[in-house]
């Protein structure tokens, strides 16, 4: 695949990336209402900064034409190099959002009194780059902060009292996974050198015009550290052995948002590795796939199992992980389309679930399906939220997940036949099942217990506006998919191309 890119007349991703950082060191010596005030104007103008972006951005560049690009010299084949292309704009867009509500949500649990929000402010910051970067090595690095960052907002902020042997386990996951990616990234830029007079580049441009022929044992290895590094940050099953006591122990709702709800691994991979190591991806898709068919499944039978919330979350996760996958390594042009599209309405959709899931931990101290019910009698906005967006995780229509679910079970039909679209959309069938006895459960049956030390005042301003708001962008970006198609539809037609030599001719050579 073949970049080239246009200067940016203004430092707009610079901006981007550098405004919650200072905002973020200014809010560890600011507390109160000062905070909030200084993180709710900070992230405001970030969104509106992302929404520049989206009215400057054209999307009629053909694939691989990436704008706004900034570059700046740092050391040896270190550099900040960033630009975006479609796919770029729309998760800075949703990070951007995200961010908006989980500054909401601190007020609503009343942590602006702590340096919650300036961590915050510089997790957004880090992640920003993350999704704007054209630098391989930059992208790995920013990956190591913000997972230290993440990891220090559970430890500082738990909701449970023995939160170390969780925060081991999620940093022993998180170490392998960063490790294998820094050896695919070193190996990638050895290569370059070794093409090139001993001079090391980790460039997306420069790395992707690298050659690898089939077969290829350096590409292959490149896939298999990339792809494992960064699916254990996605997770795809059977790399997520770290996520359902994160999600029990841990942060209530900051911090599994944003690990879970802005898909970094998923975009690493569209980003780099299928750009990069195309005939490897192609050599491995199936058995990507394969994994990803099985932890569907294997997920969502056992979210049927939990009885708290949060581990309900994080097996619906594990098992929509899998159905995004499935789309990611179809390696067809609609089924990318979707899965750029489900990565979109999974960040908007489990953003809403773990903010309502910490609404109802706040007034119970609980998030055990035994103990709650009721609750639609109290917060019935709340309910409706969580309601909503767990219809947009199942692809219900008038939500984001409706065109999503369906460009990828289309083109996986496309590519792999029926058995695994089947699998694909029973588990899906399954995941419906789980998230409405969860919402039935928690919000309509009869409590489990005595309620009388219950928050029961009904829903405050903050709760309302949250859950107002996540209703609303929720159903927006589903009744209006168009521009968010034509946003992607470029890059994805380009990345779609890099396998079409590879289809059989009786399964679609005109795809």
């Amino acid at each position: 695949m073949t970049f080239s890119e246009i200067p940016a007349h203004s430092p707009l991703l610079a901006v981007l990336q550098c405004l919650p950082l200072l905002a973020g060191l200014l809010l560890i010596r600011v507390r109160g209402d000062a905070a909030v005030a200084l993180a709710s104007v900070v992230s405001l103008a970030q969104l509106l900064l992302a929404v520049n972006l989206y009215w400057q951005f054209d999307p009629h560049q053909p694939a691989g034409v990436m704008q706004f690009a900034e570059r700046l010299p740092l050391l040896g084949a270190f550099h900040y190099h960033a630009a975006v292309d479609g796919i770029s704009v729309l998760f800075v867009l949703l990070t951007t959002v995200v961010n908006l509500l989980s500054v909401a949500f601190v007020l609503v649990r009343q942590l602006h009194q702590s340096s919650m929000l300036a961590v915050m402010m510089v997790i957004q910051a880090v992640i920003i780059s993350l999704f704007v970067t054209v630098d391989l090595l930059w992208f790995t690095l920013m990956s190591l902060l913000e997972i230290l960052l993440v990891g220090y907002l559970t430890k500082r902020w738990p909701t449970y009292h023995d939160i170390q042997p969780t925060l081991a386990r999620y940093l022993q996951f998180m170490a392998v996974g960063l490790g294998l990616t820094l050896f695919g990234t070193l190996l990638l830029g050895w290569n370059y050198a070794d093409a090139h007079a001993g001079r090391w580049s980790f460039n997306l441009y420069e790395l992707a015009g690298m050659e690898f022929g089939q077969n290829s044992r350096v590409a292959t290895l490149v896939f298999f550290a990339l792809f494992y590094g960064l699916g254990i940050r996605t997770p795809l099953f059977p790399l997520h052995g770290w996520l359902p006591s994160f999600m029990l122990h841990g942060n209530v709702a900051t911090a599994p948002i944003y690990l879970l709800g802005l898909k970094v691994g998923v975009y690493g991979l569209l980003r780099f590795v299928f750009p990069i190591v195309p005939h490897a991806v192609w050599e491995w898709h199936t058995v990507a796939t394969i994994f990803a068919a099985t932890g569907v499944f294997y997920a969502a039978f056992l979210a049927m199992r939990q009885q708290t919330l949060r581990e309900l979350l994080a097996f619906a996760v594990i098992s929509h992980t899998g159905i995004l996958t499935i789309g990611l390594f179809s390696l067809h042009r609609m089924a990318l389309q979707g899965t750029v599209l489900l990565a979109l309405n999974f960040g908007l959709a489990i953003t809403g679930l773990l903010l309502m899931t910490g609404m109802v931990w706040q007034r119970t101290r609980t998030t055990n399906l035994g103990k709650l019910g009721g609750l639609l009698d109290y917060i019935p906005i709340v309910g409706l939220a969580f309601l909503v967006a767990g219809l947009a995780i199942v692809g219900m229509p008038g939500t984001p997940g409706f065109d999503a679910v369906h460009f990828v079970l289309e083109g996986s039909i496309k590519r792999f036949g029926a058995l695994v679209t089947v699998a694909a959309a029973l588990g899906n069938l399954v995941a419906a099942g789980f998230l409405l006895r969860a919402f039935q459960r928690a919000f309509l049956a009869e409590p489990g217990i005595d309620t009388r030390r219950w928050d029961k005042h009904p829903a405050y301003r903050a709760e309302q506006v949250m859950a107002g708001i996540v209703i609303l962008v929720t159903l927006m970006v589903g009744f209006y998919s168009a521009p968010w198609i034509e946003l992607i539809s470029e890059p994805v037609n380009g990345l779609g191309n890099l396998f079409t030599a590879y289809t059989d001719p009786m399964q679609g050579g005109s795809h």
